[in-house]
């Protein structure tokens, strides 16, 4: 097997993820967001894990829900056999409004950090734009205004995260709110940590 595959950002492809996947979910998630590896890394702002296997399922059994994974093949492309690795991932949670408009909030987004850096994660946030935007389009109301919403959070304090977001069109929109301190997303190291809208309106 020639490692040189998994820095084809052409040979990244998405599926579904499945209740399998769960353990290397966790695996992945923890290791990208709480140690050092890789820049996207929130290990100097953030302590504890990132997610658990419960929470995993929560997300993969929910309706409105879609995660998807770039999963580890003995060939490097969608036809070669897993291996039970996940190289990357990311979810989209089509949400309701205040307003009864739809919008897609996109989420639990990681790439392996020996990865990073080559265009693989590009290809996974196209990925699920393309699919997010298909699907609020879809729908009656976003379909009459030919637009769809898309948003995220980041963490404050993360300047080049927010940089990299605005080369690919998002901008702050202004929400924002304390980082949730109840245990659940990890300890934050310091008490100013807030966690900042981004939002993208795709035609």
């Amino acid at each position: 097997m020639n490692d040189k595959n998994y820095l084809d950002r052409e040979s990244v492809f998405l599926r579904q993820a499945q209740a399998d996947d769960i353990s290397a979910l966790e695996q992945l998630l923890n290791r990208c967001y709480r140690e050092t590896a890789g820049w996207t890394n929130e290990a100097d702002l953030i302590g504890g894990i990132r997610t658990t296997s419960a929470e995993l399922a929560a997300v993969i059994n929910d309706p409105n829900h879609y995660y998807f994974v770039y999963p580890k093949t003995t060939t490097g492309d969608r036809d070669g056999e897993e291996t039970g690795e996940i190289l990357g991932c990311i979810a989209v949670d089509i949400k309701t409004d205040a307003d009864s408009n739809n919008k897609a909030y996109i989420g639990m987004f990681a790439v392996d950090p020996e990865l990073q850096g080559h265009g693989v994660g590009n290809v996974i946030l196209q990925a699920a734009e393309t699919f997010a935007t298909r699907h609020l389009q879809s729908d009656g109301q976003a379909a009459a205004k030919n637009t769809a919403r898309l948003t995220m959070s980041i963490l404050s304090h993360r300047p080049e995260l927010l940089a990299y977001y605005q080369r690919r069109g998002y901008e702050l929109n202004g929400n924002k709110m304390p980082f949730p301190n109840d245990g659940n997303n990890g300890e934050p190291k310091r008490e100013d940590l807030e966690l900042l809208e981004l939002e993208k309106m795709v035609h």
